[in-house]
């Protein structure tokens, strides 16, 4: 049993969590130019 937990722990300390990070915050950043697209054309270019 403390092998299966050694090994869960070795594969989410081998994770690079700041490249997961990073992607997702591009992710949502490439997300927002869009979503302002639709949200001045649902309001007929009124902010």
């Amino acid at each position: 049993m403390g092998s299966v937990i050694n090994s869960v722990t070795s594969v989410i300390t081998s994770i690079n969590w700041e490249v997961i990070a990073q992607l997702t915050l591009v992710g949502l950043i490439m997300l927002a130019g869009p979503a302002v697209i639709v949200v001045l054309a649902s309001r007929n270019g009124n902010l």
